[in-house]
């Protein structure tokens, strides 16, 4: 439980910092101010800046800046309480002082955009950095059933919830080596051979032996084979997957990371189109959306495999995060380079008042969908009860 809760706040920590020092440093290169950067949400503890003579100074608390006598457009570097992420405030982001020329407000639409687009940008960069150290490390790769080595494993890919397999204790990344059935062991070569030897069980207990990521000794498994099973999930209730684990040099581990970035951003894009055209229609809406709570469950299981795993987890989830504040939702950075472009459309910028209101209104929908979310993934990783039993 504590790894799954470090982890989970050095991923989410990191995605949230890389976006908003996209945004500090953009702003910075094209001269606009930044209050303050900060390491961690408020409230503050310490901060640090440079006075009107150019000497480094400390602040303790949560003093107001403007109470500061610093240098004019210097920032506040601060370390607060909350050790999730970051934040950057920029001058003139809420669409005041547009008479000061080191203002964002004051800038024309391009500046503004650029500024906008560097958080989802360094969420992209990093997607790819993280993807390429992974690959460095090492990462089992998918491959054909008629591929013979002494190296390739049969791997559960995904286990269904509710089934045999989630029952009986079985996780996601489990080698399964052998199955006893009837005294006889028999080694498992390939996805084929393992699910020829479930159909031919079904119904009756078999024995599985399973190697998993961190124990050196192998874990032995009985599981009660159901008769039949609901459409697409397969008597044992598991997705296999033969592979063979490789390693890539340098600069190949980075070409391969782009291609793999490419490949989730198409995925992730077309779940997206998938979803809206469901929504009006009369298709149902089969999208199992996690929030928080259901990440942190998910972080958990990730970091029980290693850290290439964890790598390669913290690259998607900083993808989908890239994406999903570029969507054209008030509130999101998206939403605000939606609003740059009907400027430049109509010749002028937007009232400042419906422009506020507009996000104000998304930012509290955005919290109730969340809030929404996260009651589902209680009710979905039986959290509640979990909790319950604690007392």
């Amino acid at each position: 439980m504590l790894l799954t809760v470090i982890v989970f706040i050095l991923i989410l920590g990191v995605l949230v910092l890389a976006h908003e020092a996209g945004h500090f440093l953009v702003a910075k290169r094209n001269g606009v101010g930044a209050e303050e950067f900060g390491f961690g949400f408020p409230p503050r503890i310490v901060g640090f800046y440079r006075d009107e003579n150019n000497k480094k100074r400390i602040i303790w608390g949560n003093k107001e800046i403007d109470q500061i006598k610093r240098k004019a457009d210097a920032t506040v570097y601060s370390i607060n309480l909350i050790p999730i992420g970051g934040f950057v405030k920029i001058t003139g982001e809420d669409g005041l002082a547009k008479d000061d020329p080191k203002s964002f407000a004051s800038r024309g639409a391009w500046t503004r955009f650029k500024i906008l687009f560097a958080g989802v940008g360094m969420n992209f960069i990093l997607g790819v950095f993280l993807l390429a150290f992974a690959f460095q490390l090492g990462l089992p790769e998918a491959v054909d059933d008629s591929v013979f080595d002494d190296q390739a494993k049969v791997q559960i890919g995904q286990v269904v919830k509710d089934s045999p397999a989630e029952n009986f204790g079985i996780e996601m990344g489990d080698e399964v080596s052998s199955v006893v059935v009837g005294g006889m062991e028999e080694k498992i070569d390939s996805t084929e051979q393992f699910q020829g030897i479930i159909a031919q069980n079904a119904g009756k207990e078999i024995l599985l032996n399973i190697k998993r990521s961190g124990q050196a000794e192998v874990i032995e498994k009985k599981i009660m084979i159901r008769e039949v099973a609901p459409e697409g999930e397969g008597l044992l209730g598991v997705v296999l997957v033969k592979t063979i684990f490789k390693q890539y040099g340098f600069f190949e581990s980075f070409w391969l990371a782009v291609k793999t970035e490419l490949a989730i951003i198409v995925a992730i894009l077309s779940f997206i189109g998938d979803l809206f055209i469901k929504l009006f229609t009369d298709e149902p809406v089969q999208a199992d959306v996690a929030g928080p709570v259901g990440i942190a469950v998910l972080t958990g299981q990730v970091a029980r495999l290693g850290l290439a795993y964890v790598l390669q987890f913290a690259a998607m989830l900083s993808i989908n995060l890239a994406i999903i504040n570029l969507l054209p939702l008030p509130a999101l950075d998206g939403g605000r380079i939606l609003f740059l472009g009907i400027e430049k459309i109509k010749g002028g910028p937007v009232s400042q008042k419906v422009e506020g209101i507009v996000h104000t209104a998304g930012f509290v929908f955005l919290i109730t969908l969340m809030l929404f979310i996260t009651v589902k993934d209680f009710i979905n990783f039986e959290i509640w009860s979990k909790l319950i039993n604690i007392f």
